[in-house]
């Protein structure tokens, strides 16, 4: 029944991607009874406009239309059933996210992306296996962050360590692993500034955090998550760019996938970092922030009306 549970929630989520992408294929297949150049270009265009973008786009098709020459498919609707197997290889992940505890989980990404509902949502999901989860309100420089993540903290149940506005937020962070060790805290979250990623300040802090967990903490599983906004399309594929270049990010969190009828975004961030998609968020729930599991993505992507 969860299972069950999970698939509905993520294929509602996908709506207005399946809307958008999916359906729009089905009428070029219906149209096109042969595999032949017109078919691609339309194609082509679907994924490009569905921000799938043009470099993957392009990857995607030229295994495509590889496969169709090597297996002879001569019908338009098989071509479907090999996109959608090229989308999944892609999608699928290098190597599965092994967390072991104690865990400490630095989260970043610019303002706006969803950064403390996102954190809000971890803490839930890691509470709800039965995890003790200890927040860090390490965004001291955003007007009322603080008080947003506090909002979370108490919703969730969970435990929180924050200064004032203005404070080091490498200091937060230090006192927030000296906390976690003394209360047997299994998994400390940790939130960071979002200031426009190209300003010099904000990596350094991010650099400064980073290596007081490795100091202080070295004994912790540590993950670096990169909160994008789906919504935003191809701006999140250049902010994850830059973050990638400052920063050892090990995982990506895609949020709002439910907001937009762009959900090709989530192929084409995985297509060009070469970063592991973590979790995905299809909904506004508590519960739907949930772990990116490729083949169910795919399948709820191109499920059939």
């Amino acid at each position: 029944m969860e299972k069950k549970g999970f698939f509905s929630r993520l294929k509602e989520g996908l709506a207005k991607t399946r809307q958008n992408i999916t359906e729009k294929m089905d009428l070029l297949f219906k149209y096109h009874n042969e595999v032949n150049d017109e078919l691609f270009d339309e194609l082509e265009e679907v994924l490009i406009l569905a921000d799938v973008g043009v470099n993957t786009t392009t990857r995607l098709i030229e295994k495509v239309r590889e496969r169709v020459r090597e297996e002879r498919i001569r019908e338009a609707q098989r071509v479907r059933a090999v996109l959608k197997e090229e989308i999944l290889a892609l999608l699928s992940q290098p190597q599965e996210l092994n967390l072991r505890f104690p865990a400490v989980f630095l989260v970043v990404g610019v303002n706006g992306v969803g950064k403390t509902t996102t954190i809000g949502k971890l803490a839930h999901m890691f509470q709800s296996q039965g995890r003790k989860v200890l927040m860090a309100a390490g965004d001291t420089f955003r007007a009322a962050a603080i008080e947003q993540l506090e909002v979370w903290a108490n919703r969730v149940g969970c435990q929180i360590v924050r200064h004032t506005e203005g404070a080091d937020a490498a200091a937060v962070v230090f006192d927030a692993i000296q906390a976690a060790k003394s209360r047997g805290i299994d998994l400390l979250i940790c939130d960071t500034a979002g200031r426009l990623h190209t300003k010099k300040n904000l990596m350094n802090e991010l650099e400064k955090i980073n290596r007081i967990i490795e100091r202080e903490y070295p004994e912790a599983h540590k993950e670096v998550f990169l909160v994008l906004d789906a919504t935003t399309g191809q701006n999140a594929v250049s902010q994850a760019k830059m973050f990638k270049e400052k920063v050892n990010v090990t995982g990506i969190i895609l949020t709002k996938l439910d907001g937009t009828a762009k959900g090709g975004i989530i192929i084409a961030v995985k297509s060009e970092l070469g970063i592991p998609i973590r979790y995905i968020g299809v909904g506004e729930g508590m519960d739907d922030l949930q772990p990116f599991d490729a083949e169910a993505f795919v399948e709820a992507l191109f499920e059939e009306a």
